[in-house]
């Protein structure tokens, strides 16, 4: 499966949400697809004002649209499915190799402990005891973080996969929620080098344009 096979892929998505890392492994596969942007508040599709509860009764992105017409939901699922569609792009381990399961250990993390335990907290409670409950918990979360990169230009194993695309979106993310990244030099640089890449800052620039355009 290479590039050009997948032109029906479709990738419903809100600016700089996590479906971010879906964009960016879709870019880094070199896999052309559709995006579709939807408002996360209303639960409509920007374009037609469709209702995206009747695509996704989660309403929650990302959502694939894969080329069968299936819809595939979870940023860890999406991001396993978008890497093994080019396994010539490596962004993920290949079945059978030991690194896989470090790309799932990786993928969890980032989804439950930054993702759902902080970032989902800090931007849609309005239980402020539940945002200092989840404030408590970031700075190990991110220490752990910082720690395994030690030594380390990437996640898993000496090349980008999907699991570097998912964390950098979380870093930027926990900078604008008072996390201090740039003091912790292991993430700072990993997030300077991930953000380099042309493919991942294309993806954010993209983004961050898009997210000017509509209101929360």
């Amino acid at each position: 499966m290479t590039n050009g096979a997948h032109d029906m892929l479709q990738l419903y998505f809100w600016p700089m949400a996590c479906s971010l890392a879906s964009r960016i492994a879709l870019m880094e596969a070199g896999i052309e697809a559709r995006y579709h942007l939807v408002h996360l508040w209303s639960k409509k599709r920007i374009e037609d004002d469709a209702d995206f509860l009747a695509i996704s009764p989660k309403g929650a992105v990302p959502v694939l649209i894969l080329d069968s017409g299936d819809r595939l939901t979870e940023s860890a699922a999406v991001l396993q499915y978008i890497a093994d569609l080019n396994p010539h792009a490596e962004l993920a381990p290949r079945p059978g190799d030991p690194g896989r399961y470090r790309l799932q250990e990786w993928l969890s993390f980032i989804g439950t402990e930054m993702h759902k335990g902080f970032l989902f907290p800090t931007f849609w409670y309005k239980d402020e005891a539940a945002k200092a409950s989840a404030r408590e918990r970031i700075g190990q979360t991110v220490d752990h973080a910082a720690s395994h990169l030690a030594g380390r230009d990437y996640l898993v194993g000496d090349r980008f996969t999907v699991a570097d695309g998912y964390l950098a979106w979380a870093l930027l993310l926990l900078r604008h929620c008072g996390v201090d990244i740039d003091g912790r030099p292991q993430l700072a640089s990993y997030l300077a080098r991930i953000r380099a890449r042309p493919m991942v800052s294309e993806a954010i620039r993209t983004e961050m344009a898009l997210s000017k355009t509509v209101a929360p």
